[in-house]
């Protein structure tokens, strides 16, 4: 059976997404490290509990997620499910890989482009700098803001929530995957006239109807699912491996 050698594996990880040019908010690459030689490879969205445990199933050597188990702000103390989740990789020799920035906004496989592709958008700025995460598109028509909203519903199978004006045209849509309710005004003021994200908070209510600009809140988990599913086929084409995409759902 053929196999990719972690070390192999995790360099040519860092050089496709260019881990080194991001500032984030956690550690990019390897986060834990396994067996030497890496099989059979699980991908999935969150590095939680059940998805550990599915890929120890699967016979995985990596999992490889997009969100990892550090992060900036959280406590440097192994306890809890801290401990729990590292402790069932280091029993099962499993290499873990996260990629969080760098697989937002890769220009072929990032979560921000793949959602343009999954939702139908024709792409008219894409970007691949650091300093911003957003990207700018338009639907194949002109289309009201709460058709729009059920086109998204349905392309994820998911409820989406749209915030003011839901008669509104749209013709130029910005978007950013996960938690990216912060980068509403931005949106607004590079001249889109609907923006959407994974998550919401509060002040977007007040945003939107202040200044007539929709919000489409389409899920944290749900809007960013695919980047990880193209880094997936990306890595079985290059290495030719088992590659397989374990979705463990979230609501949120």
């Amino acid at each position: 059976m053929k196999y990719v050698e972690t070390s192999v594996l995790n360099k040519w990880l860092d050089e496709l997404l260019q881990s080194n040019k991001f500032n984030d908010c956690c550690p990019n690459g390897l986060q834990i490290e396994g067996k030497d030689k890496i099989k059979n490879i699980v991908v999935g969205v969150t590095a939680c509990q059940e998805l550990i445990k599915a890929a120890i199933i699967k016979k995985a050597d990596a999992l490889i997620v997009h969100h990892g188990l550090f992060w900036n702000n959280t406590s440097r103390s192994i306890s809890g499910i801290m401990k729990n989740r590292i402790k069932i990789c280091l029993e099962n020799d499993l290499n873990l890989f996260s990629y969080h920035l760098p697989l937002d906004i890769h220009p072929t496989l990032g979560n921000n482009i793949q959602l343009g592709k999954i939702l139908e958008f024709d792409i008219i700025e894409e970007s691949y700098d650091k300093n911003s995460l957003l990207m700018f598109g338009s639907y194949k028509k002109e289309i009201e803001a709460k058709e729009l909203n059920f086109h998204i519903s349905k392309k994820l199978n998911r409820s989406t929530l749209l915030i003011g004006n839901s008669n509104k045209l749209i013709n130029k849509i910005a978007w950013c995957t996960g938690g990216a309710q912060n980068k509403f005004t931005e949106a607004i003021e590079s001249g889109a006239n609907i923006y959407i994200t994974g998550e919401i908070s509060e002040p977007i209510f007040h945003i939107s109807k202040e200044l007539d600009i929709p919000f489409i809140c389409a899920g944290h988990h749900a809007t960013e699912k695919y980047g990880i599913q193209a880094l997936g086929i990306a890595i079985q084409k290059k290495f030719d491996i088992n590659v397989e995409f374990i979705d463990i759902n979230n609501p949120i």
